[in-house]
């Protein structure tokens, strides 16, 4: 690559235009180093000499535009940390002139949704975000959500509540209105949320979260799930987790250490979660009751 390109790009951070790249280089020539992987096409007429991260296709595609765009829906909770849907493409809103939707780019109407800096780029709200996505995905997805809206720390119960008022009327918003005192921002992942979700739905007394259990030799052991009173605890394992020996014989110890405190302990996988949640909730139920 001739040496003012290298300089037009070490200006941009690495970005830069098709029209800024033409007045260095001809057509041919970026074609080229497209070809020959120099160059990565990030949006039509943007290119990049690395694969950029999210920030870096949102940088991107304010070039293309030629001025900020505004993220919203997973974007934006991605932005915020509390992503819980990874739907592949960049969420934007509607920059007011003609930005046409494209592969890996969604261009959305949302008239009123209120904005803040976070990353130092625009996006909607922290709570208008959360319950935007939890109108718009399945209902065990919106809790999760909304725990993940929590848990991040960027807004509280009560701005959740704010923007459910603020979406009166729009697709999906009862339900969410439903959910809302159900969140908990204690829950640490979106299956946690789910499997909590099915337990209420199934009638079981709602759960304590990352209850505390003391073991004979004064350690301390998490919990996903407690009823203290019965003393029985529910742990959500994900198949990711045990990934090696080492983890498999952790996990087997910590068990023990709660079992030796007195606890009942239950373990539930996706499959009991999905595919079987009445056998699974009727295991739970057997225990309170027998407790």
């Amino acid at each position: 690559m001739n040496r003012n390109a290298v300089e037009l790009l070490r200006r941009g951070e690495g970005m830069a235009s098709a029209a800024q790249l033409l007045t260095v280089m001809t057509r041919q020539e970026l074609d080229v180093q497209v070809r020959r992987g120099r160059l990565i096409r990030v949006w039509q007429g943007v290119y990049s000499t690395t694969e950029p991260d999210l920030l870096g296709r949102l940088r991107a595609l304010d070039l293309r535009v030629g001025s900020p765009t505004v993220a919203c829906l997973h974007t934006a909770a991605a932005l915020y940390g509390f992503g819980t849907e990874d739907s592949g493409a960049v969420h934007v809103l509607d920059p007011g002139f003609r930005l046409r939707p494209t592969k890996g780019l969604m261009v959305h109407q949302r008239t009123g949704a209120p904005q803040q800096l976070v990353s130092s780029r625009w996006a909607t709200c922290p709570a208008w975000t959360a319950v935007e996505i939890a109108r718009l995905v399945r209902r065990p997805r919106a809790l999760a959500a909304l725990d993940a809206a929590l848990r991040s720390g960027w807004c509280e119960l009560e701005d959740l509540g704010k923007a459910v008022d603020q979406q009166r009327g729009r697709r999906g918003i009862v339900a969410v209105r439903e959910l809302l005192p159900l969140a908990d921002g204690r829950s640490e992942s979106a299956m946690e949320s789910e499997a909590r979700l099915v337990m209420l739905d199934h009638g079981l007394p709602r759960p304590e979260l990352q209850h505390r259990i003391r073991g004979r030799d004064g350690h301390i052991w998490r919990v996903d799930y407690a009823w203290p009173q019965a003393r029985v605890a529910v742990e959500y394992e994900s198949v990711a987790w045990h990934v090696g020996r080492a983890e498999m014989e952790r996990d087997k110890k910590r068990f023990a250490g709660i079992q030796e405190a007195g606890w009942i302990v239950i373990p539930i996988l996706v499959e009991d979660v999905r595919r079987h949640p009445a056998r699974m909730c009727d295991r739970i139920r057997g225990h309170l009751n027998a407790a």
